[in-house]
């Protein structure tokens, strides 16, 4: 019970990074907030996946749709956090 725990909190910590690096601009995460913005990320790029090749919705994605959805709700987060221009 406890390795499988270790393991998303390790494939999270390396998606997370993973993203906060390939996105630009300074994101202000913390070592925790990493780790859920990796594992997060991991479960809407298998949504993503579930939504152009089907199986099933709730389902975790390997390395490149993880990487790809921690981008993406990291952008979303950057968007949303962000104060608009007058």
């Amino acid at each position: 019970m406890l390795i499988p725990i270790i393991g998303w909190i390790v494939f999270g910590l390396i998606v997370g990074a993973i993203a906060r690096l390939l996105y630009p601009g300074r994101q202000d995460l913390g070592f925790v907030k990493t780790i859920l913005l990796g594992v997060v990320g991991s479960f809407v790029g298998g949504f993503l996946a579930f939504l152009l090749f089907g199986g099933s919705a709730m389902q975790a994605s390997g390395w490149i749709g993880s990487i790809i959805g921690a981008v993406l709700v990291l952008a979303i987060a950057a968007r949303w956090g962000s104060p608009r221009a007058v």
